[in-house]
């Protein structure tokens, strides 16, 4: 029985080390933006828990460690921009797993409080989980050419996600816990990968083809818009978690959240994994639980989490 495996041409495989590089970038970025939002929050904290207001926000802009922060996860949206243009989605986007990984080193060192053991196996099951993911997405998803058809399909998902997100918060939002944040800046984050790997693939197809942005290509303009809306909702999200709860759970949260939602697009709408055998799929769907595990258990057993 044949595999159907894939082999990374060397091009394709460049994408791993640069977006290896991000999630070191991700990591001291969510550190520094921790510490920020952490100060702020003591000195400007409301008695409910409605999120971050427009003045706690303006207060951030004035911290020097959250714009260090900004600007280290800026670096790192450039690294997975870049090793997207190429590799496919698949393969580099769960590689942000290792950012974990260095935030629960430098959190624990930070605040001079170490991981217990049920926190480190948390933290075990989501690299892991996401390792196995990324392990069989390497050899079973390559990038395939992405009609106009698949893209509508990202948007009207997208669309339907932000209205929903929008509503919930909007009335729910004093009930919310971190893990909300934590799961919904991941979901938001997860079609910004996706969105952002349209836009390059068809980008880099409209300058090969030497030809000049047409009203027929409209459909790009809207999904740098959904991008913009998904990344800002995304961030107020990642903002409001750090002001409850440590950066190593957020980036937990993300670093597992984001992936699957952005590899389960590129292989149910993409057809990144159009060649990818029964057995692949399945191990999908236990790595992805493997992975949701770890990050449920980090939030109900780390040290620092507010309860």
């Amino acid at each position: 029985m044949s595999l159907h495996l894939v082999t990374l041409t060397p091009q394709e495989a460049l994408g791993i080390p640069i977006a290896l590089v991000g999630s070191v970038f991700l990591a001291l970025g969510a550190q520094f933006q921790h510490r920020g939002v952490s100060k702020v929050d003591a000195t400007t904290a409301p008695e409910d828990k409605a999120g971050l207001n427009i003045g706690q926000l303006f207060s951030l802009a004035r911290r020097p460690s959250w714009l260090i922060g900004t600007l280290m996860l800026g670096l790192a949206i450039l690294c997975q921009l870049l090793s997207l243009t190429f590799s496919p989605l698949t393969v580099v986007q769960p590689l942000g797993v290792v950012g974990l990984v260095i935030t629960s080193i430098v959190n624990s060192r930070v605040s001079h409080k170490s991981l217990d053991a049920a926190s480190i196996r948390a933290i075990a099951f989501c690299v892991i989980g996401v390792g196995l993911f990324v392990t069989i997405a390497a050899i079973t998803t390559t990038s395939v050419a992405i009609g106009a058809t698949q893209l509508l399909v990202v948007l009207v998902i997208l669309a339907v996600v932000l209205v929903a997100l929008a509503l919930v918060f909007a009335f729910f939002r004093k009930k919310f816990s971190t893990i909300f944040y934590i799961v919904g800046a991941g979901v938001l984050f997860g079609f910004v990968a996706t969105l952002a790997k349209v836009d390059i693939d068809r980008i880099q197809t409209i300058i090969r083809a030497h030809r000049e942005l047409q009203v027929s290509d409209s459909l790009t303009i809207v999904c740098l818009l959904g991008l913009i809306l998904a990344a800002l909702l995304g961030s107020y999200f990642v903002q409001t978690a750090y002001s409850s709860g440590p950066p190593d759970l957020v980036v937990a949260g993300l670093t597992v959240v984001d992936p699957l939602v952005g590899v389960t697009i590129g292989i149910v709408v993409l057809g990144e994994a159009s060649g990818a055998p029964l057995w692949a799929a399945v191990v999908f769907v236990l790595a992805g639980l493997v992975s949701i595990y770890g990050v449920f258990q980090l939030s109900k057993h780390h040290p620092q989490i507010r309860r």
